[in-house]
């Protein structure tokens, strides 16, 4: 920048500090301009006022329907998953029958494959699917609710 672009630019701002120095606006004067703020200022904020207590309590309702509905899908999530119960009689009855064998003097050379679980079936596997993805839309419901009550 040049040495006269400089001073011009200096002369131009001390011209803006005095105006500004001089100028007679005062906050709070008793013109037009002062008292249409000062009353945009009050409706905008009882405008958004009542905008955030509405809101606030739209978010307290997901918040407590997100809640409500996560706990009841994870139960039901719960008692989706496979029979724990077949697999372990299976074992313990291939573990009987190995005791039994060896107590006899029987010697154990057969391959005894631990037993496969049923598969799912179609119906099974789209069920699941839906109920997984409704836990996850209503833990996200609950976390962009908590975010808007944060902010």
């Amino acid at each position: 920048m040049s040495r006269a672009c400089a001073e011009n630019l200096l002369r131009l701002l001390q011209q803006v500090l005095d105006n500004l120095r001089n100028s007679n606006v005062e906050k709070g004067a008793n013109d037009e301009r002062s008292r249409f703020w000062t009353v945009y200022q009050k409706v905008a904020s009882q405008h958004d006022n009542e905008f955030l207590e509405h809101y606030d309590g739209d978010m307290d309702i997901v918040l407590i329907f997100s809640g409500l509905f996560s706990a009841v899908n994870t139960a039901f999530i719960a008692t989706m998953g496979p029979n724990s119960a077949t697999t372990t009689d299976a074992l313990l009855t291939q573990i009987i029958m190995l005791m039994v064998m060896n107590s006899h003097g029987t010697p154990i050379t057969g391959n005894y494959p631990l037993p496969v679980p049923p598969a799912y079936s179609n119906g099974q596997v789209w069920f699941q699917t839906l109920a997984y993805a409704s836990l996850s839309f209503s833990l996200l419901a609950a976390f962009g609710a908590v975010l808007g009550k944060q902010w």
